[in-house]
């Protein structure tokens, strides 16, 4: 089986985010990249898969600038086998599924694994519309998958508990926590490895995007926090009412 893991290049989730001049971007000075935490872990449950012999090949790909190959690099430094980059800046989920579809219907994949959601923007959609873009099955919100034979057997979350399902390949996967506990960290062997390995770059077929982005603004400062004491309900009452609206 051949198993693709779609990877966003994301901002490490400690950086001090800001909002570049034009107002409707952030400015990217400074900024360290890194794999997205939720695809980080769908490639780390790839690589174990692959590890126990249940895959063949392990390939990661992205759609992104030349600056997103340093990400790429890591993923084939952790364990996979071939990255592939779509030579363009990800507009929006709708142009990166576009993309993404495109060079997978060239290849036959039996698994696809997208993370929940990507870190920076957490739209939680590029999964369902890839998914669609191909008439391929989903499952969502899958929080453990193992390969017996030509069956996989999936476990996901739902209300109240866990879901236990089999499926047979090809399949899409939208994968959170819990597919994997620890992210693999690349061995300087993995390191040397990754500078032979492959790393294709295809055009973008599709620069289509369905939404723009009007206006990036920081979050509202919070107000000074109002000690009450313990007897005085009525207070509290007041402010709720009178200052913050909220009754």
């Amino acid at each position: 089986m051949k198993i693709l893991v779609c990877i966003s290049n994301v901002p490490d989730t400690t950086t001090r985010i800001a909002i570049g001049p034009d107002g409707k971007s952030i400015n990217t000075a400074g900024i360290q990249w890194i794999i997205n935490p939720w695809d980080e872990l769908a490639l780390t449950r790839a690589l174990e898969l692959k590890d126990a012999g249940k895959l063949t090949e392990v390939v990661v790909a992205n759609v992104g600038p030349a600056l997103t190959e340093a990400t790429l690099r890591k993923a084939l430094a952790t364990g996979a086998d071939r990255a592939i980059r779509i030579n363009a800046e990800p507009a929006d989920a709708w142009m990166v599924a576009a993309n993404l579809a495109e060079v997978i219907k060239n290849e036959s994949f039996d698994i696809i694994l997208c993370g929940i959601e990507s870190s920076d923007y957490n739209g939680s959609t590029v999964g369902g519309l890839l998914a669609g873009m191909l008439d391929m099955n989903m499952v969502s919100s899958v929080s453990g998958l193992e390969i017996e034979s030509d069956k996989l057997k999936i476990q996901r979350e739902i209300d109240g508990g866990k879901e236990m399902l089999e499926t047979k390949a090809p399949v899409l996967l939208v994968v959170q926590k819990g597919i994997a506990i620890v992210p693999r960290i690349p061995s300087m062997r993995g390191i040397m490895q990754a500078r032979t390995k492959p790393l294709q770059t295809i055009e973008a077929v599709s620069g289509e995007s369905m939404t723009a982005t009007v206006q990036l603004l920081n979050p509202t400062a919070k107000g000074k926090c109002k000690m009450i004491e313990a007897d005085k309900a009525g207070e509290v009452i007041r402010l709720l009412r009178e200052e913050a609206k909220a009754l």
